[in-house]
């Protein structure tokens, strides 16, 4: 294991492939067979699944609930809402045929030329045009108002280049999809799950990340507007992390979803939508690892406590393990998630590597002399701090080491990001800060054409027009004209 890990490449060297690597050596996914497409081990997927339990009962207690579906998705319906198909046109996967047969040189199966379908379907890359098909049938009356759904899904977007957990072809996330009776009621509810978002980032995740709205060009394809959280990895690049679409009347109009309002009108449903994916578990990995593994927030560990033996003999081994168990008992009843490990095939240095690359946040062990004398050693992974206490307490000492770490994980975070936000006010400091890995808060002058011109300049995009702080109008750092107050900008993964 130590091996495994002197082949983990620095951070400082090659932030790119230390990320691949650890993705990969820790045994949270790999490639599959399928170009593009990954398959997500079950260290990954249990990650995954405790943001999912998360974020499940966060959206409920917003009033929300689940349904499901379908996956296939007729051509026509992605050709009514005209900014949305363009938006993901070249990222659809299309489905020709329904069946395969036999090929008549008994080479294997080909796809059956009778078997084409009359309107090819589309894998979906997101479900806005499903979902309102949909909604037509349902809504009639401003009493069916407001529909509140979300699905826990897949989809499919054919990406070029693709990045375990960041950028996949195919990936998992969840998509809320809510139908209301006025355009206050959504801007209400697009802002309210942008905040959903932000807190779990923060909270849970152990990420800050900073709340705003996306410019035009950035916006979600059919959007009015886009509210989007952005969080800041190690390398200073920026990561999406999730966003919340307010969609006007864009998908009621273009799926003449109707209804009859308490003035005995006729109107168009308003919209939203909003997703979080599985790249927000590669966002975890980059936001607070390290050159020696993971570095997990506890809240969402999958093993928050491992307890590894250190014994001479099988007798020694029964009397710890014995001793253990009270310890391991009463952590479960404390609600954490606790594994003892005392399989004979792997030496305790090597599961204390194998922990430590894993992000195991607190790592106990008990030896023949920590039985003797009531001790245990407490090892915390975010500091790869060590101390030895009493077995007496150690329950309450745990959780509340729990706590601590989580609390440092986001304050280490916090206070990386704070020294690495600069505000620049020409555009030649820009372009000098820029390759520093930091993010800018500059004036712009909200034109789409000098947006672009320092993107192909310098690879940076605005990454949102933050909600809070400065303000205050100036000047653009570009043409010198009016901005009304500064946006953030960085490069983006």
């Amino acid at each position: 294991m130590a091996k495994e890990l002197k082949e983990l490449t620095k951070r400082s060297e090659n932030y790119s492939q230390w990320y691949q690597d650890l993705v990969i050596k820790a045994e949270l996914a790999e490639n599959s067979a399928v170009r593009g497409c990954m398959v997500i081990k079950p260290y990954g997927y249990a990650i995954w699944e405790k943001m999912q339990r998360i974020l499940d009962d966060m959206f409920k207690e917003t009033g929300h609930v689940n349904a499901y579906f379908p996956l296939l998705i007729p051509k026509s319906f992605l050709s009514r809402e005209a900014d949305h198909v363009e938006g993901f046109a070249k990222e659809c996967a299309v489905v020709t045929h329904y069946r395969l047969k036999n090929a008549a040189d008994g080479s294997g199966v080909v796809v059956d030329p009778a078997a084409r379908l009359e309107e090819e379907l589309i894998i979906r890359p997101t479900s806005e045009t499903i979902i309102w098909n949909t909604y037509r049938n349902w809504i009639q009356s401003y009493r069916d108002l407001p529909i509140l759904i979300n699905q826990w899904a897949n989809v499919m977007r054919w990406e070029m280049r693709t990045r375990l957990f960041l950028r996949t072809a195919e990936f998992l996330w969840q998509e809320g999809h809510t139908a209301h009776a006025t355009s206050r009621e959504a801007v209400e509810e697009t802002i309210k799950m942008q905040g959903v978002y932000a807190r779990f980032a923060e909270e849970f995740m152990a990420m800050p990340v900073i709340k705003g709205v996306k410019s035009e060009s950035e916006r979600f394809a059919g959007a009015v507007d886009t509210y989007t959280i952005e969080a800041m990895m190690q390398d200073g690049k920026a990561l999406q992390a999730g966003t919340s679409h307010f969609l006007g009347q864009n998908f009621g109009k273009a799926f003449d979803v109707t209804f009859i309002d308490k003035e005995g009108k006729s109107d168009y449903a308003w919209a939203t939508s909003w997703g979080l994916s599985t790249r927000m578990v590669g966002a975890l990995i980059m936001c607070h690892s390290d050159d020696n593994g993971l570095v997990l927030p506890p809240l969402l560990a999958p093993i928050q406590v491992v307890i590894v033996p250190i014994y001479r003999n099988m007798e020694q081994l029964a009397q710890i393990s014995e001793k253990v168990s009270g310890i391991v008992s009463k952590l479960k009843a404390m609600g954490i998630s606790v594994k003892y490990d005392d399989a004979d095939n792997k030496k305790p240095g090597w599961k204390f590597a194998e922990y430590e690359l894993k992000g195991v946040p607190v790592r106990l062990a008990m030896g023949g002399r920590d039985l003797e004398n009531n001790t245990i050693e407490v090892m915390r992974r975010d500091k790869l701090e060590k101390e030895t206490i009493t077995c007496d307490g150690i329950e309450a000492y745990v959780m509340n080491l729990l706590d601590d770490i989580q609390q440092n994980i986001y304050r280490k975070a916090y206070g990386f990001r704070a020294t690495h936000i600069v505000s620049v006010d020409t555009y030649e400091e820009f372009k000098e800060k820029i390759e520093e890995g930091v993010f800018i808060m500059a004036h712009w002058d909200g034109t789409a054409e000098t947006e672009e011109k320092i993107k192909a300049e310098t690879k940076a995009t605005i990454r949102c027009i933050p909600l809070e702080g400065d303000k205050a109008p100036g000047k653009c750092m570009v043409t010198g004209k009016h901005s009304k107050q500064r946006v953030i900008y960085a490069r983006s993964y």
